[in-house]
């Protein structure tokens, strides 16, 4: 009987771990990621990318904090002025409660590859 006990005992807990390694991760929003390239401009009010694929527009929300930072950097004499960008992040359904709501997506930026005043022939160019 005790060796009956062991082996149910045994058997039910190499069922668990053999569950919880075969076990499925939730996907996270870090399995959407992109790589993106586009136009970006920044003022007081407005946040903005320009796809250069389709030239749709998003609302950007910049959750690195570097990219309004390197776009300071540029030291523009005026707001709004767009600048190319390739950036890494995902898209998401924008906030209905805020400005962002003028636009059907936010895109999310986690990483600043390439930022520069010299917005490069083709798509963007337009």
């Amino acid at each position: 009987m005790k060796l009956f006990k062991q082996a149910t005992v045994f058997a039910i807990l190499s069922g668990m771990a053999f569950a919880a390694c075969n076990r499925q991760e939730k996907p996270e929003e870090n399995s959407n990621l992109k790589i993106i390239k586009g136009l970006y401009s920044f003022g007081p009010e407005m946040k903005s990318f320009t796809l250069c694929e389709d030239g749709r527009e998003y609302w950007v929300a910049d959750s690195v904090k570097n990219l309004e930072l390197s776009y300071s950097n540029l030291n523009f004499e005026k707001p709004y002025e767009p600048v190319y960008v390739e950036l890494q992040g995902y898209f998401t359904k924008s906030d209905t409660a805020t400005v962002a709501a003028d636009f059907d997506s936010t895109l999310v930026v986690t990483k600043v590859i390439k930022i520069s005043k010299e917005i490069p022939d083709g798509p963007c160019a337009q």
